[in-house]
């Protein structure tokens, strides 16, 4: 499988292989500083890096956007990564590699600047078992070894991090399935519920009874319908609006009469069309596939020396459902005439065909992370001013 776009192949999500049993593993130390990606006080904490961002505005100029994280941030986020391992085995071992400080980079350090970020290294099933169910040899994964070690590092952060602070859980693909496992378990109905400021589910299916905002995946946390709406539900799965789902498609479905898979849009959750403000790779470049060609972002083409660009008005999005599924349709809206490059890299392509079934699932969160830190502004607000705290 060869995959071009922005992280490419980093942020696949594990399709179903027979699990067969395995043996105890030991339990991960989650005191130990070299279990986690990022926390605050480690020695090397991945989420601290620049992530200087170049503004392409569609006449063609440049400016730079610079960032800076927030260590006084009044609320914590909790991530669980996608799938990104290259290990050889069906689960990751626990050593920090350049696809783990690839997708800390492009997927989470930004919430630093509305949160305090904690990210814990865990047992995933890896991409390479991802490879091997593709092709047809499954081989020996364990997700509840992935599942123990992200609940147990939950654990530990509530005993000695938390202190009573609200927290927002983010997860894409992988990560999303074991936060959705990890809500049912040991969140929904339960104490710590109240300390949810929102639970961000990204790239996964979450079922719901069709029309409605609550009853399926969850018993009592509801999709966000509002950005002062608090303890509830940001998902969605994306696709192009010139590339529906197709019937073999992955996202967007859920099995069980009158259920469908949830969508809130990041761009205006109380529903309609909105414009995504997307942080989006600026050289188009993949720790997997480092033979990409260069995005050029301008005609005549610019130089670009930040790792990402941002390019207002150029995409939006709207939730639909309908026979296809239910879905983040996503617009590019291409003007032949002014100077800013037209398209945005993001399918998974398989020998120079776009696989559709995948939809923009490599971008979920690229394509809309500034709408996720406004939402998250907006929700550590309206939690703060909560009578109940």
């Amino acid at each position: 499988m060869r995959i071009t776009a922005p992280l490419l192949v980093i942020v696949l999500s594990v399709v179903a292989a027979p699990l067969a049993a395995q043996s105890p593993a030991p339990k991960n130390d989650y005191s130990k500083p070299d279990t986690w990606l990022c926390r605050p006080g480690l020695a090397e904490d991945l989420c601290a890096i620049d992530l200087t961002t170049t503004v392409v505005t569609a006449d063609g100029k440049l400016t730079r956007e610079a960032f800076a994280a927030n260590p006084k941030a009044p609320i914590d986020c909790f991530y669980v990564y996608p799938t990104i391992s290259l290990d050889p085995g069906g689960n990751s071992d626990m050593a920090i590699g350049a696809e783990e400080r690839a997708v800390i980079r492009a997927q989470f350090a930004r919430f630093g600047s509305v949160c305090r970020t904690y990210a814990p290294l865990y047992r995933q099933v890896t991409l390479t078992a991802l490879r091997a169910a593709t092709v047809g040899k499954p081989m020996a994964s364990d997700r509840a070894l992935a599942y123990n070690d992200v609940a147990d590092a939950w654990r530990y952060y509530l005993e000695h991090d938390n202190a009573g602070r609200g927290v927002v859980l983010v997860g894409h693909s992988q990560g999303s399935g074991v936060l959705t496992q990890l809500i049912r378990e040991e969140i929904d109905g339960k104490p710590v519920q109240a300390r949810i400021v929102s639970a961000m589910l990204l790239g996964t299916n979450v079922a719901v009874p069709r029309g409605k905002d609550v009853g399926g995946a969850f018993k009592s946390m509801p999709l966000c319908r509002a950005a002062s709406q608090v303890g509830c539900i940001v998902t969605y799965v994306s696709f192009r609006s010139t590339i529906p789902p197709p019937p073999d498609s992955r996202f967007g479905k859920v099995p069980g009469d009158g259920m469908e898979a949830g969508c809130t849009n990041p761009a205006a959750l109380g529903g309609g069309k909105g414009e995504l403000h997307a942080y989006l790779s600026a050289t188009g470049s993949s720790i997997v596939n480092s033979s990409t060609q260069p995005v050029n972002w301008v005609t005549p083409a610019k130089a670009i020396d930040t790792p990402f660009v941002s390019v207002p008005g150029l995409l939006t999005a709207q939730c639909v459902s309908n026979e296809k599924g239910s879905y983040l349709e996503v617009t590019v809206n291409a003007d032949p005439k002014d100077p800013r490059a037209d398209d945005i890299a993001g399918d998974v392509v398989t020998n120079g065909k776009v696989v559709p079934s995948w939809g923009l699932h490599l971008i979920d969160v690229n394509e809309s992370f500034g709408n996720l830190l406004d939402i998250v502004r907006a929700q550590t607000k309206a939690y703060l001013a909560k009578p109940s705290r």
